[in-house]
């Protein structure tokens, strides 16, 4: 049992620091720092916000993405053949992102991600050496074909061919970063949720590019390949278009979309499942039974087990204060940690009161299972 994020955590600092990053942009755009300057100041946060994810508790990190201008620019600037316009809204949100505009089929020349995921890893290896601490697998993020084309304007060309050029685009830069060495490569794939019921045509799609984008790594034994699905449910995207791709494990947002769970019943055993628990556009802090019932309802289903299960928030967390984003992660943390106990110790550390009055009840001193663990446990002792 785990616990990580999706991906993007606030750029902005903690109450009371100085807001460095944004100091640095007014820098740059006034010439006081050239592009390295500012990089060397993104570097320093990334560290620093790798140091958070390891002392809140979690066991796979992200560099926060904060180099990030959003998901769709970060891909679409490296790629051959975009370029950048206007702002459009993101799904149905008050976030925004430029939209990448196609002025001929999109070509992978050169590693996008890579030095950053580079950086983002041994910053994790020299984080856990201070700490004493074994070294922390860090993975990749990026945007899958299919929603890359759907955000983007297909300009002259059909939506069909630039969904496939990208996946053949997009899996060259997959590729790429498994053979630096990313222990995970996680593909974003939020437009899934736009399928609907009747649509046979966007799932034939999303289908094809998404196997063409798996078979650039087919002959790398070691990549694990996660499909993330966030802001809605996935569900009429069908699971045989999931599972009947070579993914190792998904990651399902289930605060937008609870329809999710229907998809993950369907999940083949040795799958990995990471259940996006807690509400990542809700300061509030996350019901931790809640949390620990999802996990081990998901470990239950199909006989799945716990090391096969993990707990993240419902999409990325850029848009919460620091300070909320910070609690959200810590306390993601602790209830992998919950989850991962003995169905008697679990009860416990629950509800202590409920496990002395079930053990009272049936006249013994060592802890029951009472509705505390059931409610926790998905039902399972």
């Amino acid at each position: 049992m785990f616990a990580t994020l999706v991906g993007a955590y606030p750029r902005t600092p903690l109450p009371g620091q100085p807001f460095r990053l944004r100091a640095a942009y007014g820098q740059l755009e006034r010439g006081e720092i050239d592009r390295d300057g500012f990089r060397d100041v993104q570097d320093k946060l990334v560290r620093e916000l790798i140091e958070e994810q390891i002392d809140a508790g979690l066991s796979l990190l992200t560099d926060g993405q904060i180099r990030w201008e959003d998901a769709q620019t970060a891909v679409a600037r490296g790629l051959d053949g975009f370029e950048i316009t206007g702002m459009l809204r993101y799904f149905d949100t008050n976030t925004y992102y430029r939209q990448p505009l196609a002025t001929a089929l999109p070509a992978w020349t050169h590693p996008i991600l890579v030095a950053d995921w580079r950086f983002a890893d041994a910053a994790a290896r020299d984080a856990a050496r201070e700490r004493d601490l074994e070294p922390l697998p860090v993975k990749a993020c990026l945007v899958g074909p299919y929603t890359l084309a759907r955000l983007s304007h297909a300009g002259e060309f059909s939506r069909e061919a630039l969904t496939m050029a990208l996946a053949e685009a997009l899996g060259q830069e997959v590729r790429a970063l498994v053979e630096a060495g990313a222990p995970v490569v996680q593909i974003d794939e939020n437009a899934l949720t736009m399928i609907a019921a009747d649509d046979d045509d966007e799932r034939a799609l999303a289908t094809r590019a998404l196997s063409r984008l798996c078979e650039a790594v087919a002959d790398l034994p070691v990549a694990h390949l996660c499909l993330a699905v966030t802001m809605g449910s996935a569900e009429h995207a069908g699971a045989p278009l999931l599972y009947e791709r070579p993914f190792k494990s998904y990651l399902f947002d289930l605060i937008a979309g609870p329809d999710n769970w229907r998809l993950i019943a369907y999940a083949p055993t040795d799958r990995g499942i990471i259940c996006g628990a807690a509400d990542a556009r809700n300061t509030a802090r996350d019901d931790e039974p809640v949390l620990i019932w999802a996990a081990r309802y998901a470990a239950t289903l199909n006989g799945r087990g716990l090391d096969r299960v993990g707990l993240a928030p419902s999409t990325g967390l850029e848009y919460l204060p620091r300070d909320r984003a910070k609690a959200k992660i810590e306390a993601l943390a602790e209830a992998a940690r919950k989850a991962g106990l003995p169905g008697n110790e679990l009860a416990k550390v629950i509800d202590p009161r409920a496990v002395d009055a079930r053990s009272a009840a049936l006249g013994r001193h060592e802890p029951g299972t009472g509705t505390a663990t059931a409610r926790a446990t998905g039902g399972q002792p």
